[in-house]
């Protein structure tokens, strides 16, 4: 009898399925990989705690082992190519690395972790080349999906949700008044509440159906159908969702509507809406269940792909590039969070003429949050006419993660606090005027103003522009808020007492640099 071989173990079983000509390629592409991960850990982590913590983005936890399966669907026809280096490859992961920097800058979460997946993009297409990343076009792509993004839209969907609901309000003649996101009826006073928003069933739905338009159809024009039906049919049914927690709750009262609306209106509606599109879409479905998803023949025989394969370049070189670019962008990142403008040890609310400190308190708390600034100023002033006007005023000596001005939830509007968006205020030069809403209610106009070095606006993104090209110039200089709001209710209206604080104090810049003591 013959002795029996040796079991080989698992590892060498894996290397054996693999082409020889790939091996090599692998081990590269997994180094620089992990690599950059590790150098960058710290968005990973963010990003990975998102996925995890906030139900906006759960979804996301599955997108990972999706692209495994979507790489495997394709490594037929992958195995048959020849991977090599390839320089373009190296200008993505510069892109990256720059979009990095920019976001890293700014503050802007987004930015960067958008910018961390690229990277590994660009690290595939500089080391496996432009006819691997043909084949394997779309998990490159639908990497994107990793990426955390969706809270931009939650102020629109609110909008949106609440002015559906008015609708459908209306079409089953319950009797109904909206005031911005808030909806008052005879049973019930309701809030188009950000989890209300939708955001989270239309952005699960998104990657949805771009993952079912690659792997159920091959006609440009059905996937083009079936994404329009994956953005609006999630829109419209949140409208419906809103709508029937109030209809519940007029027929059996407000704290049945919102535990049914926990249990049922979650994931299992969305579940149920996800349903009806596919079943909308099946009829339509074009691609065989048995068709490759790519076809390998052509990529192989494609000429344009072969006169780009001659901008080849050395693996070991494409690895430096790689390795340069990362360390270039932490090290320059590095040396502008080193940078901070100098701080005056105090400051202090300014004294302007006609108007004296007011000790009555309003008829809602409100306290903007200015996370991370230096300084902060807090006042309220009222003048001989009746008007009251609240000021807040933070000064920061640099911006960043954690000191972001006109960051998400910053200011006015602090997130999680009691008061709401209604609507946009009146227009103020080079400022932002909202409207906010606290239970009761009790209305509240707040204009905010940004401002580092000459720049005054009432723009965030014009703001994170200036405070990126400070820093990538290396340059130091404050960035300040001021916030002049105004109670409605009582006395003049609150734009009218606003105007006529700015009309004592003097322009807003002098004002802001006169506080902050910067000239």
């Amino acid at each position: 009898m013959q002795p029996e071989a040796p079991a080989m173990p698992a590892a060498t079983l894996l290397l054996e399925r693999i082409p020889a000509h790939w091996r090599a390629p692998l081990v590269r592409l997994a180094v620089v990989w992990l690599g950059l991960m590790a150098l960058f850990l710290g968005d990973w982590r963010d990003m990975a705690w998102q996925w995890w913590d906030s139900s906006t983005y759960n979804h996301i936890l599955l997108i990972p082992p999706i692209l495994v399966w979507l790489v495997l669907q394709r490594k037929a026809e992958t195995a048959r190519l020849m991977p090599s280096a390839w320089w373009p490859g190296l200008i993505v992961v510069g892109g990256a690395m720059l979009l990095w920097v920019l976001g890293e800058f700014s503050g802007l979460n987004l930015a960067r972790q958008l910018a961390v997946v690229v990277m590994l993009q660009g690290a595939a297409l500089a080391l496996l080349g432009p006819r691997v990343a043909a084949a394997q076009l779309f998990p490159l792509g639908y990497m994107l999906a990793l990426v955390p993004f969706g809270d931009e839209l939650i102020p629109f969907l609110q909008t949106i949700t609440a002015q559906l609901t008015m609708v459908i309000l209306a079409l089953t003649h319950v009797p109904a008044t909206i005031d911005g996101v808030f909806i008052s009826t005879r049973f019930g006073y309701f809030e188009v509440a950000e989890a209300c928003s939708g955001v989270k069933f239309l952005i699960a739905m998104v990657a949805y159906g771009v993952l079912v338009c690659n792997v159920c159809f091959q006609s440009w024009p059905r996937r083009a159908g079936f994404m329009v039906l994956s953005l609006v049919v999630p829109v419209l049914a949140n409208g419906v969702r809103a709508w029937g927690t109030i209809f519940i709750a007029g027929q059996v009262g407000i704290k049945f509507a919102a535990s049914f609306d926990h249990v049922f209106y979650g994931w299992v509606f969305f579940a149920v809406v996800m349903g009806l599109v596919m079943a909308a879409g099946w009829r339509f479905f074009d691609r065989a269940v048995d068709a490759p998803l790519v076809d390998g023949a052509m990529i192989e025989a494609s000429s344009l792909i072969a006169r780009l394969e001659r901008m080849a370049v050395p693996s070991g070189a494409a690895i430096g590039a790689i390795a340069a670019l990362a360390l270039t962008g932490l090290a320059w990142s590095a040396a502008a969070n080193r940078m901070a403008a100098p701080m005056p040890d105090l400051i202090a609310l300014p004294a302007v003429p006609g108007w004296h400190s007011a000790a009555d308190a309003p008829d809602a708390a409100w306290s903007p949050l200015h996370t991370g600034a230096d300084h902060r100023l807090k006042g309220r002033y009222a003048d001989g006419h009746g008007h009251v006007v609240d000021l807040s005023f933070a000064l920061y000596a640099k911006q960043g993660d954690g000191k972001e001005a006109g960051g998400f939830g910053e200011g006015a509007l602090p997130l999680g606090s009691p008061w709401a968006w209604e609507e946009p205020g009146p227009a103020f030069a080079n400022a932002k005027s909202d409207v906010i809403q606290a239970p009761g209610p009790v209305h509240r106009l707040a204009v905010t103003w940004l401002r580092t070095g000459d720049l005054l606006t009432g723009s965030n993104t014009r703001l994170k522009l200036a405070n990126m090209r400070d820093r990538l110039l290396l340059r130091a200089r404050p960035t300040m808020t001021l916030i002049l709001s105004a109670e409605a209710g009582h006395g003049p209206p609150p734009d009218e007492a606003i105007r006529a604080f700015l009309a004592a104090s003097g322009p807003v810049d002098t004002l802001m640099d006169h506080m902050a003591r910067v000239r």
